[in-house]
């Protein structure tokens, strides 16, 4: 049998930052969660049990930290940055699913949050 895909994940990460638009977003802050999939080749650590051949998934959680941290106006240049990040920290990704979404939104809806969403494949 032969893997076709592998995964690392991290799903529902909650941060306090400072995104948005409006000066009271960029000053008080709101909540966001992210969820991050990394396709990544996990055949090696899959028989060596070696942390050394995989994604460490805390070090793909402190990218997201630091990146998280940066304030921007909108979430797509935040998610632009996570990506960006994984991929210059991990050269052997084959692709970054990312939704980043701001919880309680400040447009007057009863919703769960507004999202972006991205889907990037590295050839």
């Amino acid at each position: 049998m032969m893997l076709s895909d592998g995964y690392i994940s991290l799903r529902n990460v909650r941060f306090h930052a400072f995104h948005g638009v409006l000066p009271q977003e960029r000053q008080v802050g709101g909540d966001f969660l992210v969820t991050v999939r990394v396709g990544y080749p996990l055949e090696r650590a899959m028989e060596t049990d070696h942390v050394g051949d995989t994604l460490d998934y805390s070090a793909l959680y402190a990218l997201v930290e630091e990146e998280m941290a940066e304030p921007s106006k909108l979430l797509e240049h935040v998610a632009g940055r996570i990506v960006k990040a994984v991929t210059a920290s991990f050269p052997e990704v084959t692709s970054v699913d990312l939704e980043l979404t701001k919880l309680n939104p400040p447009m007057g809806a009863d919703c769960d949050g507004a999202a972006v969403e991205v889907h990037f494949k590295n050839y």
